[in-house]
């Protein structure tokens, strides 16, 4: 059982990517004291992958997303049970392909028909949010 009465949102992800994070952010900061362009770019380049690092982790299960979890789930070391599927607000998921299952629908409407001509059309595309 957790020692918190509220979920913290401490997760594996997050820790990971705090750690690459701060590392890149150390790097980057002593480029800025010894004016070295390789260690500014170093340390950016720690951050992207810090980054990828924290969204491989979340859509693999180790993250959370938005709001608060189960109260089983609370322990950082416990796996998310919805991530396969994707979290309905996260941006991680949706650009990830999961979270919103989104439909898209083609409808053909006829515009004007001319006499020996074959008629127009304009097709209209809808995504349908998944709400």
């Amino acid at each position: 059982m957790s020692a918190h009465q509220y979920d913290h949102g401490h997760t594996v992800a997050g820790w990971v990517g705090c750690g690459i994070a701060s590392i890149g952010a150390c790097l980057a900061g002593a480029g800025v004291c010894f004016g070295s362009g390789a260690l500014i770019g170093g340390g950016l380049g720690i951050g992207v992958v810090a980054l990828l690092v924290t969204w491989a982790l979340h859509l693999a299960g180790w993250g959370k997303g938005p709001g608060v979890r189960p109260r089983e789930e609370w322990g950082w070391r416990v796996r998310d049970s919805g991530a396969s599927t994707g979290h309905g607000q996260c941006l991680g998921c949706r650009l990830a392909g999961r979270g919103r299952a989104g439909r898209v629908t083609a409808v053909v409407h006829p515009v004007r028909e001319r006499e020996g001509s074959e008629p127009e059309v304009a097709v209209v595309v809808a995504a349908d949010s998944g709400r």
